[in-house]
């Protein structure tokens, strides 16, 4: 457990909001350490696992969790299996009704609350009833290769669900952190191009595949950075990702690629799709490092420690996208 003494201001990567700047709250943690959870050594290597499943899952008791995109699919499954391991979880929903429904029955406790990462508004106010120790906060909401659409912000609705607003929400509830920030990613983010003057699509030409390719590598990149800083702090909170790889959900469904569902011998099944994402959730694994299928190419498998794509760790790139993430969403709040 981290002994929170305080939160000066004390970078100069700041949000604001409305005027009001939102400061890191991670100097002034008084930690003990309890091993090295800093960015691992450039050559990371996969650890050879045997079939590491839920059942494995530690007691949770006590602990609380947030899972964006709770309502079904993977975050659905995550936030069960958490709950069944004691955890109280907090499900962060567009549909309050939905979520309610689909976890009646089920064993642990819930926490059902309305959050919509693509409302920068609904982001804040999550934040804003926040109280109390966070342990892991899992940003699991998405979309993949959806139609060009702005929302009420004016922001690429695909860039801001799978980015722009985790990526507030994530430096608003850090100082309730008590130990990581899970990202779910792709595989996909290895094919990736971001460019920093147009990270909202407004000047290119929309591509929706190529839009969630960057996305998915600003999420690697962001946890890259966030990692940094917390090690800079001094800070026992990781950041860690996690790739489900190809999981037969309804996320592309309307998508030309969801063909590849069809191919089962390529693919997981939710359950197991998961899985990378439980496991990065309640594993010792060192910080920013990259939890995904075991299987040819991370399509499929069990939950093994790989390595992102080179351009997921490039640090310099990392430190100008947190910067121009900041422009871009002070731009949305002035």
């Amino acid at each position: 457990m981290v002994l929170i003494v305080g939160y000066p201001a004390w970078r100069s990567h700041d949000l604001s909001f409305s005027g009001s700047a939102c400061p890191s709250p991670l100097a002034g943690r008084h930690v003990d350490w309890q091993g090295d959870h800093r960015s691992p050594r450039r050559k990371q290597r996969s650890r050879p696992m045997t079939k590491w499943t839920a059942n494995e899952l530690p007691d949770l008791t006590g602990r609380t969790v947030v899972v964006t995109g709770a309502g079904r699919g993977l975050g659905l499954i995550t936030a069960r299996e958490l709950a069944r391991a004691g955890a109280h979880v907090v499900l962060g929903v567009r549909d309050t009704g939905k979520a309610r429904r689909a976890v009646a029955g089920l064993p642990g406790i819930f926490d059902i609350r309305s959050l919509d990462v693509s409302d920068l508004k609904s982001v804040r106010a999550f934040a804003d009833s926040w109280s109390g120790d966070l342990d892991i906060l899992i940003n699991n909401a998405g979309v993949m290769d959806i139609p060009a659409a702005r929302t009420a912000d004016g922001l690429d609705l695909q860039t801001v669900t799978n980015y722009t607003g985790p990526f507030v929400l994530t430096n608003l509830l850090l100082e309730y952190v008590t130990d990581r920030v899970v990202h779910v990613t792709s595989q996909l983010h290895r094919q990736g191009k971001i460019d920093l003057t147009d990270l909202d699509w407004r000047r290119r030409k929309y591509n929706g595949m190529r839009a969630y390719e960057a996305s998915k590598l600003a999420v690697v990149l962001f946890s890259l950075e966030l990692q940094s800083q917390l090690t800079a702090a001094g800070s026992r909170v990781r950041s860690v990702l996690a790739s489900p790889g190809i999981a037969r959900t309804a996320l592309a469904a309307h998508s030309r690629s969801n063909v590849v569902n069809r191919f089962t011998f390529l693919t997981n099944d939710p359950e197991r799709g998961a899985l990378s994402v439980l496991y990065a959730a309640t594993q010792d694994v060192p910080g920013n490092s990259y939890v995904g299928p075991d299987g040819l190419g991370g399509l499929r498998g069990y939950p093994a420690v790989r390595r992102q794509g080179k351009a997921g760790l490039d640090q310099v790139m990392a430190g100008r996208l947190w910067d121009a993430t900041n422009e871009l969403v002070g731009a949305v709040a002035s």
